[in-house]
């Protein structure tokens, strides 16, 4: 998943840091820091920072706001468009510090902190937004915009500039402007609240095994990790089994044990649904009723329009109508495999129906039966480390990168790598930061962000911090991290989004890299997952940890085989979670719904067969829920990007996989351009044409 930052996101919380200081110590987070290549001295920073750190950042924007609003000098393009994209440096300094170290170390005093600072930075925002001088300089030079001689870069800042104040409020009459700041200020701090109770649910749980007889079926790497968290639990002799990714899937892929298989689904798919003090579905149902009475303030119907309006999709009925065009075959192709399964059942004398918490164990089954197939007989060809070493190597082979690794950059946490990127010719391009691991601190999932945007100040380039933050695997005593085809799919989908960070070469920070229509900034990373079974690409990382040897065609001829096994399953849940987003925001009036009944009512409506839970449920919906707008009514851009990657991977496949001629188009057209253009006339410049639906269906098996 990507997370863009810009100068005014929101922020959760902070990280702990040990380094000492007093009560007049300098802030490291007011001071020029002197680390290599910038990068925050994250051994330096306390708690106690932060607060004082905004407070001066806040300050510091609004004296460059006033300066830009009161300018004696009329509006133009230079005094107030580039002026105001380059206000709020050191704000932004602090706030991707502050917000991205809250999802990957936090922890309960420095959540706290978050709801001091949230309300201020919601506030400070509306705060530009609505002022009157500033939105009439962007205003005029808006309407001037035809006699311009502006560049297409400059055109769209222009114009993404001046719909950020329309859609922050700045042409509403002053009660409207006072009752958003109040939905600002609320919608802020009922995210935050949120995503809290989400880590705290998924940290909370465990499942404890005290019976060897209970682990039947389960591999014993899978056995050994789950050793290994009990002993960190002081549970020594047990085996704990936790709702993080590396330990749930593999459970119940493979646990015989079918009660047990239950209680952790149930776990996993009642998170934050207790009703108690954690209970996420009042703060869920009070989003969406703000949500909706905010898109009404700024003339959308609903929240889905107001968010779409800045998205390839443009409105909810295209969405919808991508969604209903793979639903029906989804579905079908689900129910078949079903139909299978639960002949599996039979087959072994099972007189019961199949269920949720059967789906993957005896999909595993069926694939073994199958096609032969073990995940598990391809983990000891994963190895974490040559896997980055081979996403690497095909960033070297497509567009000449190299990755330089440095041990004398500041980390946040001891597991975090840094490498120098650098291009062809030696030339700086950016640093990355890789932190793979799960920990109590780390949000779940896998992400890219930034710490620095890359962009030019006063002709000087600003070249990007990013890093890549996962939850996989960790290494298991002597072993190293051997991870899953799909924890790999992973690392090479983020790696994408980091690619795009990095070689952007825009001259505005707020369209530089990443911060491009939802709906458009997943193809940099899914296009990447095309290459992970390329066998070019799979001779250079899948080398069996202990011998060296690569992995044999005949298992990769087995993976290309089932590559479209099971994804009736994995297109429905997907789907299903697009449109429970969609359902939640086109709500058209601002009212309060009992969230339980919301839901249900969305999955009656929508078909899903019981056998099959939606990827995501109300309550641990973090991409639309958990702070910010972030993924709410967008959900649906992995399939509307996946449009778009499956069908430009065609270009690679009809010129060669490692075409550097494609691979140079490809950078030069979406990689380095950011949002400078509009996103189609660049897929187009790519492509050139349109693109098409049919391999994305081709690849599904959907057709």
């Amino acid at each position: 998943m990507h997370v863009a930052l810009a100068t005014l996101i929101i922020a959760a919380a902070a990280p702990t840091l040990s380094a000492a200081s007093g009560p007049t110590a300098p802030n490291p987070l007011l001071e020029s820091w002197s680390t290599p290549f910038g990068v925050p001295p994250f051994e330096r920073i306390r708690p106690e920072h932060f607060t004082p750190a905004f407070e001066a950042g806040m300050a510091a924007q609004r004296k460059e706001i006033d300066l830009i609003a009161n300018n004696p000098e009329l509006p133009s393009f230079a005094n107030t468009l580039e002026a105001l994209d380059a206000s709020g440096e050191l704000l932004a300094s602090i706030s991707s510090v502050f917000y991205n170290l809250s999802q990957a170390e936090t922890n309960d005093s420095l959540q706290a902190l978050a709801q001091e600072i949230v309300p201020k930075l919601s506030a400070f925002r509306d705060d530009i937004f609505l002022n009157e001088k500033l939105f009439a300089r962007v205003k005029t030079v808006w309407a001037q915009r035809q006699s311009l001689p502006l560049e297409s870069d400059q055109r769209m800042l222009l114009q993404r500039t001046y719909k950020a104040f329309v859609r922050g409020g700045a042409d509403l009459d002053p009660a409207a402007k006072e009752r958003l700041r109040v939905i600002n200020a609320e919608l802020a701090l009922l995210g935050v609240r949120f995503g809290d109770n989400v880590l705290k649910e998924t940290n909370a749980f465990r499942l404890v095994i005290d019976r060897r007889e209970d682990l039947a079926g389960l591999p014993p790497g899978v056995v050994a990790a789950a050793a290994a968290a009990a002993k960190a639990a002081k549970l020594e002799g047990k085996w704990v089994f936790t709702l993080q990714a590396p330990s749930i899937w593999p459970f119940l892929q493979y646990a015989d044990n079918r009660d047990l298989r239950r209680q952790l689904l149930d776990a996993y798919t009642t998170r934050a649904n207790h009703g108690d003090a954690l209970d996420n579905k009042p703060i869920a149902s009070k989003i969406a009723a703000l949500r909706a009475e905010k898109a009404k303030l700024l003339g959308f119907p609903t929240w889905a329009n107001f968010m779409l309006d800045n998205n390839m999709a443009k409105t909810p009925e295209n969405v919808y109508g991508l969604l209903n065009q793979l639903w029906p075959a989804a579905q079908a192709k689900a129910r078949q495999e079903a139909d299978d399964l639960q002949a599996q059942i039979k087959a072994e004398g099972g007189t019961f129906q199949l269920a949720a918490h059967d789906w993957r164990y005896y999909a595993e089954k069926v694939r073994k039966a199958k096609y032969d197939l073990d995940e598990e007989v391809f983990k000891p060809y994963f190895q974490l480390d040559n896997v980055r070493q081979g996403v690497f190597w095909l960033a070297g082979k497509l567009w000449g990168l190299q990755f330089v690794e440095h041990t004398d950059i500041p980390r946040y946490h001891p597991e975090v790598r840094t490498f120098e990127v650098k291009d062809a010719d030696g030339s700086h391009v950016g640093i990355l930061m890789v932190d793979y691991h799960p920990r109590p601190g780390k949000r779940g999932g896998a992400w890219m962000t930034n710490y620095r945007d890359q962009w030019i100040r006063n002709g000087v380039e600003i070249r990007p911090i990013i890093a890549n933050v996962g939850n996989f695997t960790r290494p298991l005593g002597d072993l190293p991290a051997l991870l899953s085809l799909d924890e790999v799919e992973t690392m090479f989908h983020e790696f994408g989004h980091a690619l795009h960070g990095l070689l952007s070469k825009c001259r505005y920070r707020s369209i530089s890299g990443t911060e491009v229509a939802l709906d458009f900034v997943e193809l940099p990373s899914q296009i990447m997952e095309n290459w992970v079974l390329e066998p070019e690409v799979l001779r250079v990382y899948a080398k069996h940890y202990k011998t060296g040897e690569p992995i044999p065609q005949t298992l990769v001829d087995k993976l290309l085989r089932a590559r479209r096994f099971n994804q009736g399953f994995a297109t429905t849940e997907y789907l299903a979670a697009c449109l429970l987003d969609m359902d939640w925001h086109t709500l058209l009036t601002p009212v309060e719904v009992d969230a339980a009944a919301f839901e249900t009512l969305s999955i009656a409506r929508m078909g899903l067969i019981p056998e099959i839970v939606s990827r995501y449920r109300t309550t641990y919906f973090n991409h639309i829920f958990g702070g910010g707008e972030g993924y709410s009514a967008g959900y649906y851009s992995y399939v509307w990007a996946e449009v778009l990657d499956a069908d430009a991977f065609e270009a690679f496949r009809e010129k060669g996989v490692l075409d550097q001629t494609t691979a140079r188009s490809f950078r030069t057209n979406i990689l380095e351009k950011g949002a400078s253009e509009e996103p189609m006339d660049l897929y187009i410049r790519f492509r050139g044409r349109a693109p098409s639906v049919a391999p994305l269906l081709a690849r599904r098996g959907l057709r």
